[in-house]
C-alpha cells in the first residue's frame, strides 16, 4: 500500500512533520493502526538500524527517526489501545547502565503496544537499583533488559543479581535482549527469555504468562 511506503520512507528521513500528515491520511483512509505499526513504522525503524549498523546512518539520523516514529505513535497508540487486540499484561523495559542505544529495543516496544501490553519505557542508561525500585513499586510482569554493547551485557546480570539480591526476583519473568545476546548466556545468567528479533521476543513475552 502506497501510503505505508510512504510512512516508512518518512521514518528512514526523519520527516517528522509530515509523517503525521501521512499517518492520519491512513488513518482517514480507513487502514487498521496495528497494520500502520506492523507493516510501516516497524519496517521503517528496522530499515533505520540497518543503515546504522552498517556505518551508512549515525546518531544524528537515528535521533530524527526516532522522533518521526514517536510522532507516528502519539496518533496510534490510543487507538491501538482501545482496539480489539486482547490485553496481555505489563511490561517494564529499559536498555542498561553505560549503554545507551535504544533503536532495537524501541521497535520492540512498539510490537509489545501493538499486541496487548501495557509497556513503561525507562530510556537508556537504566542503572540495577532503578529497576529493582520499579519492580518492587510495581506490578509489572515482565522485565526487558536491552544492552547493544558486548561490554555492557554484564549490566544485564547485574540486575538480575540486585533483583536476587532484594528478594525481587520471583516476582517478575526477566528477558534479555540486544545484537551480543545469545540463549547460552541467556541461560547463564539466569533470564526467563530471549529472541533474537523483536517478532520473535513478542511471542516469548506472550508465552512467559502463558498467553502464547
Amino acid at each position: 500500500m502506497a501510503v505505508l511506503d510512504e510512512i516508512s520512507k518518512a521514518i528512514i528521513e526523519g520527516e517528522d512533520v509530515k509523517i503525521l500528515t501521512l499517518t492520519k491520511a491512513a488513518l482517514d483512509a480507513s487502514v487498521p493502526a496495528k497494520e500502520i505499526l506492523d507493516n510501516a513504522l516497524v519496517l521503517g525503524i528496522q530499515k533505520v538500524g540497518d543503515l546504522f549498523e552498517r556505518g551508512e546512518y549515525f546518531l544524528p539520523e537515528l535521533v530524527m527517526a526516532g522522533n518521526a516514529m514517536t510522532r507516528a505513535l502519539e496518533l496510534l497508540e490510543p487507538i491501538l489501545a482501545k482496539g480489539d487486540t486482547p490485553y496481555v499484561g505489563k511490561f517494564l523495559i529499559g536498555t542498561v547502565k553505560d549503554d545507551v542505544h535504544d533503536i532495537g529495543k524501541n521497535i520492540f516496544v512498539m510490537m509489545l503496544k501493538g499486541n496487548g501490553w501495557k509497556v513503561t519505557d525507562l530510556g537508556v542508561d537504566i542503572p540495577p537499583e532503578e529497576f529493582c525500585s520499579m519492580i518492587e513499586k510495581g506490578d509489572f510482569n515482565v522485565l526487558g533488559l536491552s544492552s547493544l554493547l558486548t561490554m555492557t551485557m554484564a549490566r544485564s546480570a547485574e540486575t538480575i543479581d540486585a533483583l536476587k539480591a532484594g528478594g525481587l526476583r520471583d516476582k517478575v519473568k526477566i528477558m534479555v535482549g540486544g545484537a551480543p545476546v545469545t540463549q547460552q548466556w541467556a541461560d547463564k545468567v539466569g533470564a526467563d527469555g530471549y529472541a533474537a528479533d523483536a517478532p520473535a521476543a513478542v511471542k516469548v513475552a506472550a508465552s512467559l504468562v502463558g498467553k502464547s
